[in-house]
């Protein structure tokens, strides 16, 4: 039973002297996320943004243990920006992207530290055939790199959809997020021998708001309490767990799964 626990991102500003002493160096900062805080995985977050590059991946993974994970969140290029118009009638070729991405990551996943990339899709990513086929494709330009997808659409939560993912060997990230009319429901479950979880906060403020409104949130004692089993059982089906709290306004997610990774631990050791 391999349970990873980590946050979405490390490199927040609001999060020096909530989670980082003042003063505490930023070139610091990841070391200081393993060492001190006892997290064993991260999801890098600013290769949605950015092309990874080798270089840079391989300075965080250098910081860091040898046992300590990382997964890289794909591109905007590869999840988000795939159409040519706004009606989002014809799909671009983004060949390119891919060939890019998995050339910056490639560095990780020889040295054995790249156990996914992640592929959040946005909610306007619809279920379609069209966007049925794009999953496909998705998993043939990654080639053997291990890819959770997170769907935000509540279309694609359907033991159907998840059959999609199951044929082309492709993770399902549960996601634990408002119960919102339209957004994808807490479904623990896995289509690879990869668990994935990521709590986003539950926050009902969600659409139309700035990102540090919709993740700002604190899970509290007992409604991680209820996050529990269902991480565990999962993690007795799978050949590693990986979970990631994103609501990482001021610092809530590094606090939540400190606070989770000691209530498991304690579990676990009776």
């Amino acid at each position: 039973m391999a349970i990873l626990m980590g946050t979405s991102g490390f490199s927040f500003p609001d999060w020096v002297g909530t989670v980082y002493p003042a003063g505490l160096n930023k070139a610091e900062w990841l070391a200081y996320y393993e060492r001190e805080l006892g997290f064993s995985a991260l999801e890098v977050n600013y290769s949605y943004y950015t092309m990874p590059s080798i270089r840079t991946l391989a300075a965080m993974s250098a910081k860091t243990s040898p046992d300590f994970t990382f997964v890289v969140k794909a591109h905007g290029s590869m999840t988000h920006d795939l159409w040519t118009d706004k009606k989002r009638h014809d799909m671009v070729d983004n060949r390119q992207s891919f060939s890019s991405f998995t050339a910056g990551v490639s560095g990780l996943a020889a040295d054995g530290r790249l156990s996914a990339v992640l592929a959040q899709f946005p909610y306007f990513f619809y279920r379609n055939a069209s966007n049925e086929d794009y999953l496909v494709r998705f998993r043939e330009l990654m080639g053997d790199i291990p890819t959770v997808v997170e769907f935000r659409n509540r279309d694609w939560h359907d033991e159907s959809a998840r059959d999609i993912l199951r044929d082309n060997g492709l993770g399902y990230c549960v996601v634990d997020e408002p119960k919102l009319s339209g957004l994808m429901p807490f479904y623990p479950t896995a289509t690879t021998d990869i668990g994935y979880f990521r709590f986003h906060g539950r926050n009902p403020r969600w659409f139309n708001v700035p990102m540090e409104v919709r993740y700002d949130y604190r899970y509290s004692k007992g409604e991680l309490a209820e996050l529990i089993p269902p991480i565990v059982d999962l993690s007795k089906k799978t050949r590693k767990t990986l979970v990631f709290f994103n609501n990482c306004h001021l610092g809530s997610a590094a606090k939540n799964a400190a606070e989770l990774a000691r209530m498991v631990f304690e579990q676990a050791t009776g």
